[in-house]
């Protein structure tokens, strides 16, 4: 009769972990060395991987037949890290591993290097909120690993260095203590940003406008002359956003760990994202994808910032493939492998020039784009994508002898004070409407009960909409983005105020281009 024993781990689909049970079959005969269960290449290779490491740890294994099972059969594994469950389960069916502690309690990730060292893997977040749903005690994991496993919480997490170490855990011949991390510490730690609003002199009305779009979750497109801050104000724009919550942390963690994005000897992201790819980026790398998909910049951006500078050098296709995320907050990729949905609910942050050469409208620099490139520069965004950004605004040149005399800006810390105190309005009032976290996220039935205008505010909107050639879209838009301006003036109400000022934010209306 064969030698027999079953390990578990998971296998990585999407952003979540699938459980999955390592079955293996030790007994004599043939040498032959078999992996199923729908492996992957990286999986097959670890025959090898496995048995040079077993030999290198000091075992000496008999030639014969070994069989590894990875079930449920139809779901594809990939990646190295049924490394390790597969040799502790080698050694359990081959006899050469008397278990003290049950494999049953347990699971395992890990990739084996051939002189039996483990290394980090990628997905052990993921993992190790899975099994903590299936009850497992603890999940061992690469000492690398240890503290990202930690931000699961409620299983025990024990970090190896080497086979050999893991075996004796289980042998019950080592103690390893279970690694712990404080994520309200980590949390706390991760408030500074770096950069701060204090260092932006002028542009008073360009940081007003990212206030509200902050404020509201609105996305925000800045139009202006090379050298007038735009990417300066955007890669600000962290630091002032509200902290993340813990779960929001575990949430954005588990995207970067699936990406192999988490720098090493980070356990933990606790700053917002901010992405900001490069426009030769093609759909698949915003988006994601590939033959097994992984999550693209939408994702890495999620529950943060998403920047877009130069926007219309992107290309047609890359730019219409965010208008899905920009509606759903998630991404839906199929593929002949899998299927998968990646979370991607993000601050959209884009800037352009007003023209091809830039200098359009600057008071000092003559534009010479003939008007048939300008209208064909500015048709590379198109209509149904404009309309997805709330929030549109000019950003003047500040004249250089200006900079000197204007005193520092407002700290962001100020600034994030106003923004958590309009956000946790927000909560409150869309704490019964799942899927709703801020007023960008506002469904139109809604905005008759939370934007309710009086007769004087609704003719004065009625008449801003028909003197500046607003398109019928941008109601709702202006709506939205006026309720979050009356959050942070503390207002119950929609006044005129309020909406004069969101519609001064629709200045590169797509109707106004044409």
């Amino acid at each position: 009769m064969p030698n027999f024993a079953k390990c578990h781990s998971a296998a990585i689909a999407g952003v979540d972990a699938v459980p999955v049970e390592i079955e293996v079959s030790a007994c004599g005969g043939s040498p032959q060395f078999s992996i199923v269960g729908l492996p992957d290449a990286a999986v097959k290779e670890a025959k090898d991987r496995v048995w040079t490491a077993v030999n290198n740890s000091g075992w000496r294994m008999r030639d014969g037949t070994v069989t590894v099972n990875l079930a449920p059969a139809d779901i594809r594994k990939e990646g190295p890290h049924f490394d390790l469950p597969i040799a502790i389960g080698l050694l359990a069916a081959a006899g050469s591993l008397k278990c003290a502690r049950p494999l049953e309690d347990f699971a395992m990730a890990g990739e084996l290097s051939l002189s039996g060292g483990i290394r980090r893997v990628r997905g052990v977040l993921s993992v190790a909120l899975a099994m903590r749903g299936m009850g497992k005690k603890g999940i061992v994991v690469p000492e690398e690993n240890a503290d990202e496993a930690c931000a699961a919480g409620g299983i025990a997490v024990y970090p190896v260095r080497d086979l050999r170490e893991c075996a004796a855990f289980f042998e019950g011949t080592l103690e390893i203590k279970p690694r712990k991390i404080d994520i309200d510490a980590l949390l706390a730690a991760g408030l500074d940003s770096g950069e701060d609003f204090a260092d932006v002199r002028g542009q008073e009305s360009a940081k007003r406008a990212i206030e509200v779009a902050v404020a509201g979750g609105h996305n925000i497109l800045m139009s202006g002359s090379p050298g007038a801050g735009k990417t300066m104000l955007a890669r600000r724009i962290p630091s002032i956003l509200p902290p993340l919550t813990a779960e929001e942390a575990v949430e954005v963690t588990r995207i970067h760990s699936v990406a192999g994005e988490l720098p090493p000897g980070v356990s933990l992201m606790t700053r917002r994202p901010f992405r900001a790819p490069h426009h030769t980026v093609s759909d698949a790398g915003l988006l994601g994808g590939g033959t097994h998909p992984i999550p693209g910049e939408v994702s890495l951006a999620h529950r943060g910032v998403l920047f877009l500078d130069e926007l219309p050098e992107f290309r047609r296709n890359v730019l219409e493939v965010l208008r899905q995320p920009l509606e759903d907050g998630h991404v839906a990729i199929s593929r002949a492998a899998a299927s998968c949905d990646f979370p991607s609910r993000f601050t959209l942050a884009a800037a352009m020039n007003p023209c091809p050469c830039g200098y359009l409208g600057d008071p000092h620099r003559e534009c010479r784009c003939p008007p048939g490139k300008i209208k064909a520069y500015r048709g590379r965004i198109s209509g149904p994508l404009l309309d997805r950004i709330d929030i549109q605004i000019e950003v003047p040149p500040v004249e250089y002898r200006e900079l000197s005399e204007l005193a520092p800006g407002e700290p962001s810390a100020a600034i994030r004070a106003r923004v958590i105190a309009a956000r946790r309005v927000q909560t409150e009032r869309f704490a019964d409407r799942p899927g709703v976290f801020c007023n960008a996220d506002m469904p139109a039935r809604d905005l008759e009960e939370f934007c309710s205008l009086d007769r004087e505010t609704r003719d004065f909107l009625r008449l801003g909409i028909a003197e500046t050639g607003l398109s019928a879209r941008a109601y709702t838009r202006i709506l939205k983005v006026a309720r979050t301006i009356a959050d942070l003036a503390g207002s119950p109400s929609v006044n005129v105020e309020h909406v004069s000022e969101a519609v001064q934010y629709r200045a590169l209306d797509r109707d106004r281009w044409d």
